[in-house]
């Protein structure tokens, strides 16, 4: 069932009506049943892979607190008769085996990531090792259907774990609707990647009907439909004639396609957040935001804060901080001032926990070494910049930049868009090395001329689809812009008359409808991320 589906929109409103006609305290049964319906929809034997990942989540959590209580309520009682050198022992020993229930708990959810989306990758890197050994190692491959949305559940699964461990809250000790956290079915396919404490209980509560959250969630899915069926798909069609061909066009064509990627991604993906929020808000519950206007941003560093905002801080708060601040990273650091001096001594620690988080990111978008190039690009673009800093400061001081200006800012923003469609070539090619090939293209083959020859009215969209395209996607730009200077566009159409808000509600309709990617030429393409 796929989100930009009339069968979704009917299953939507199926689901309103009844979560609202059922009594408070049992709403959020409705959302269970849709839930594991949605998941259920699209496969059996996944909603098992689910249900019992969730299972296993859920029992390793009673387990860690059950031990946190344990030790609190021992500490408690003898507190009297033990000194801080005893405290502290308990308090290591408990650690130590709260780290062996924890670690059997993301071995378990990761192990499950692990096989269903990266077993035959590991299989065929491991292929030499395995025929020196006098292993085939084609007769192992299997034919494995990715979860719907594994990638996502699994980081929300392990950071419960690793929340609960810390006793940041309690385990849930609700199973049921600990499974609606685990299977939400507006946040499951894509995200956002949600924290129990922010989530769980909105879920579990029940809310009320509100007209306005329905005229806010309402507008919000119509936008999203929108980003999606004419932006989203209609460039899908450009960047497909020109990575399906890359060796037929130079290198100007090449960079075109990786904006023109960019551009996909960003009105897929958070079409897609923009869908699932207002479902949510429909229902009363409101999901973490996962853009901010990322081509507004100033530098690499700065996009990715404003870029899958939710994975970011979920590798921040789980993976960052937990290596930078960690004693074996303390004693590098130590080690690397002597080496190095202080500015990259003191820095080198934060740069391979960083290094590694990207590392991460791009191994997390799927099982293929372009994947990783494009974390490693990312990586070093940031590191770089970060290296740099002191030479930087000192051009735009002999330069004498104006570094509040609005040139100087929109050449920023250009830079670092310039950046990021370059590392947008390695996910889109069809190989990591095909992704250096056509760099290298871009670099060292331009063409310009392609530009201005009508070779990209020969990519599969005529003069009629460029003007949709440039329409729709200034359109974007402009909403993003009253979104960066603080105007609530939603809430201004909200406050205006009748008549100009149904013409705005209309008016959005029927473009979808006339513009949106259909028919026999066009095939509506699944959600990106929900391949991840």
């Amino acid at each position: 069932m796929e989100f930009v589906s009339a069968i979704f929109l009917v299953f939507v409103a199926v689901v309103c009506a009844a979560y609202f006609i059922v009594p408070i305290k049992f709403r959020w049964t409705v959302l269970l049943a849709a839930s594991y319906l949605f998941y259920w929809w699209n496969s059996t034997y996944l909603a098992a892979v689910l249900a019992g990942m969730t299972a296993a989540t859920w029992l390793v959590g009673l387990w860690l607190d059950r031990k946190n209580q344990a030790a609190a309520e021992y500490l408690k009682a003898h507190q009297s008769e033990m000194n801080a050198a005893d405290r502290k022992s308990y308090k290591l020993s408990v650690t130590r085996k709260k780290k062996w229930i924890l670690s059997l708990g993301i071995l378990l959810d990761l192990g499950v990531l692990l096989f269903f989306k990266y077993f035959n990758f590991f299989l065929t890197n491991a292929s030499p090792l395995l025929k020196a050994l006098g292993i085939e190692a084609e007769r192992y491959r299997l034919d494995l259907l990715l979860p719907l949305g594994i990638s996502f559940y699994t980081l929300q699964a392990i950071a419960y774990l690793v929340d609960t461990y810390r006793g940041k809250y309690r385990a849930d000790r609700h199973f049921f609707k600990f499974a609606l956290f685990m299977s939400y079915f507006p946040q499951i396919v894509q995200g956002p990647i949600a924290r129990h404490d922010k989530l769980a209980a909105q879920l579990g509560e029940g809310h009320s009907f509100d007209f306005t959250r329905l005229k806010y969630g309402c507008q919000l899915i119509l936008w999203g439909f929108m980003k999606k069926l004419i932006l989203a798909d209609r460039i899908g069609v450009l960047n497909d004639s020109i990575f399906d061909n890359y060796g037929d066009y130079g290198g100007m064509v090449l960079f075109v396609g990786a904006v023109g990627y960019g551009l996909q991604v960003y009105a897929d993906f958070s079409g897609g957040m923009d869908i699932a929020t207002g479902v949510s808000q429909i229902f009363g519950i409101d999901l973490e935001a996962n853009f901010k206007q990322p081509y507004f941003a100033k530098s690499i560093e700065e996009f990715w804060r404003r870029w899958h905002i939710t994975l970011g801080a979920w590798m921040k708060d789980y993976i960052f901080y937990p290596l930078s601040l960690s004693k074996k990273f303390g004693t590098l650091g130590k080690k690397s001032r002597k080496l190095f001096g202080n500015y990259i001594g003191k820095k080198l620690p934060s740069f391979l926990a960083m290094f590694l988080v990207y590392f991460l990111v791009g191994f997390w978008h799927g099982s293929s070494w372009k994947y990783v190039a494009y974390g490693i690009w990312n990586g070093t673009i940031i590191t770089a910049g970060i290296l740099l800093e002191p030479a930087y400061k000192k051009g735009i001081s002999v330069f004498r930049v104006k570094e509040g200006s609005f040139g100087w800012r929109l050449f920023q923003m250009v830079r670092t868009s310039v950046l990021c469609s370059f590392g947008r070539l390695f996910p889109r090619a069809v190989s990591c090395k095909t992704g250096f090939l056509m760099i290298q293209t871009v670099c060292l083959q331009p063409h310009p001329w392609e530009l201005v020859d009508g070779t990209l009215l020969t990519l599969g969209l005529d003069g009629k689809d460029m003007a949709v395209l440039f329409g729709i996607t200034v359109l974007l730009l402009l909403v993003d812009l009253a979104h960066e200077r603080g105007i609530r566009i939603r809430e201004s159409i909200a406050s205006q008359g009748i008549v100009f808000r149904w013409l705005v509600y209309w008016t959005a309709f029927f473009l979808i409808v006339i513009f949106g990617v259909y028919g026999p030429i066009y095939e509506r393409s699944s959600f990106i991320y929900q391949q991840f």
